[in-house]
């Protein structure tokens, strides 16, 4: 029988109280010992066995290894798998989840059951358009009987169970100036997170999740600090704007923008992203603007090519750094893909396409990569690259080593790179309140991914001890 202590100390995993900071000293046995490993049942009724199944996952394994390797940690592709075949299935109840379908897989399965392709349409319409947005059977008015009989019998609605709804208090629901936090349950327990955002021009934005947790371990971000849980499916994406738009639409109008910015990685689960992306932007769908939808990324290099080719919506790459010493240790995954090799491929191609540009999201860390030379070589980095940048306030969270930059040398730092001939946005925080702000969404859990070793330039800006 081993202990969690002793479990701790073999893996090498040291947590300081309130700076969370984790140490891993990698040893040979340490993936065999890890999958092998058996929790006493006191433990297991203290609800430790999920954090063991976490440990036993390749993704703490993988995270640890980017102390001793210059691979940055990024699980294998095939590990949370994406829902595969033309149609989602409920595994329990052996019947199709509608809104995790493409209209080609929802009209080629309501054909398999006899009915006629238009009827597939006046479905899908249903779902997703005329202000109805379905949730069941009864919502589905004009549809036969026999149509709704078979849907009932054979298809469920949703992929999501509403948890609860919290607002943040930059203003109030009267005012229509609020953030709104969403928080769903999914069929095996776990809750994911979903931010609505109005703006004062008439624009609301939903930020949806597309995983459980996040496996890249970004350090500013608190989702990172979860881990990967799992990959969301394209109906579970797919609903989190059917809902907003359910939920919403009466009270601050239609939700006109989609952005993939909450819990996970979305090029990390790039199967289901695109189909989920694709069923927003359906003419006869949500109707969504493909230049309203964002997908956002850390910078895997391979599924933003793939990205590119198979989807018109637009793309922001999360740059935050301008040298693979900073990036290196702020975002791990820039040991796998470097800056220059991410931004040689989105010059590449970018080349061919018309009219479309790259938004580059830059979280401003104090002391770490606001300063004026940062802005100049932010300048030189984005050359030849059709892109706008939007430079993010910080969102302090629990446990974080970073400092927000202050508001006055945002504006600075701006105005090097207006001069330098870029387009610049500025992002102040909103919703921090709730923790409902950028990267500040998710619920940290018992074992939680490691805090990378700052590098010693930065310790002093950050008051960091190591």
């Amino acid at each position: 029988m081993v202990s969690l202590s002793t479990t701790m100390r073999r893996l090498g995993i040291i947590t300081v109280t309130n700076s969370a900071v984790v140490t891993p000293t990698l040893i040979s046995s340490t993936a065999s010992f890890a999958r092998n490993l058996t929790l006493p049942s006191p433990l297991r009724n203290h609800g430790l066995t999920n954090s063991i199944r976490f440990l036993k996952s390749r993704s703490l394994l993988s995270s640890l290894s980017c102390f001793s390797s210059s691979a940055a940690y990024l699980p294998a592709l095939d590990e949370f798998p994406s829902t595969k075949g033309s149609v989602a299935m409920r595994d329990d109840k052996k019947k199709v989840i509608l809104k995790g379908m493409s209209y080609a897989s929802l009209q080629e399965w309501v054909e398999s059951h006899g009915f006629r392709p238009g009827q597939a349409m006046m479905l899908w319409k249903r779902l997703y358009k005329d202000n109805i947005w379905a949730e069941n059977v009864d919502q589905l008015e004009g549809l036969n009987k026999d149509f709704k009989r078979m849907i009932s019998e054979h298809a469920e609605f949703g992929a999501l169970s509403f948890k609860d709804v919290r607002s943040a208090s930059d203003g109030t629901r009267k005012v229509n100036k609020w953030m709104l936090q969403i928080l769903f349950t999914l069929d095996d327990g776990l809750v994911i997170e979903t931010v609505v955002i109005p703006c004062d021009r008439g624009r609301t934005t939903v930020c949806v999740s597309s995983q459980v947790g996040c496996a890249m371990n970004c350090q500013f971000c608190y989702t990172g600090r979860m881990g990967l849980k799992r990959n969301l499916t394209a109906a579970e994406i797919v609903e989190q704007a059917v809902y907003a738009r359910r939920l919403l639409s009466h009270e601050v109008g239609s939700i006109t923008n989609v952005v993939f910015m909450g819990m996970g990685e979305p090029f990390h689960n790039i199967d289901n992203v695109i189909k989920a992306a694709n069923i927003m932007v359906d003419e006869n769908g949500l109707h969504f603007s493909p230049r309203k939808v964002t997908v956002s990324t850390s910078g895997l290099v391979p599924q933003l090519k793939r990205f590119l080719r198979e989807c018109n919506c637009a793309l922001a790459v999360s740059l935050n750094a301008t040298t693979d010493e900073v990036r290196n240790w702020i975002m791990p995954i820039n040991r796998k893909y470097k800056l220059s090799l991410l931004l040689e491929t989105l010059r590449e191609e970018l080349s061919s396409r018309h009219k479309y540009k790259v938004l580059f999201e830059y979280v401003m860390l104090a002391g770490v990569n606001d300063s004026m030379e940062d802005a100049k070589r932010l300048v030189e980095l984005v050359q030849g690259i059709p892109c706008k940048i939007n430079l993010i306030q910080f969102n302090p969270h629990s446990g974080s080593q970073f400092i927000q930059t202050d508001e006055d040398k945002m504006i600075k730092f701006r105005n090097v790179l207006a001069e330098g001939g870029c387009t610049v946005l500025m992002r102040f925080s909103r919703g921090n309140d709730q923790m409902a702000a950028c990267g500040q969404l998710g619920m940290l859990g018992a074992i939680q991914a490691p805090v990378m070793r700052v590098p010693e330039q930065f310790r002093t800006a950050l008051k960091a001890s190591v």
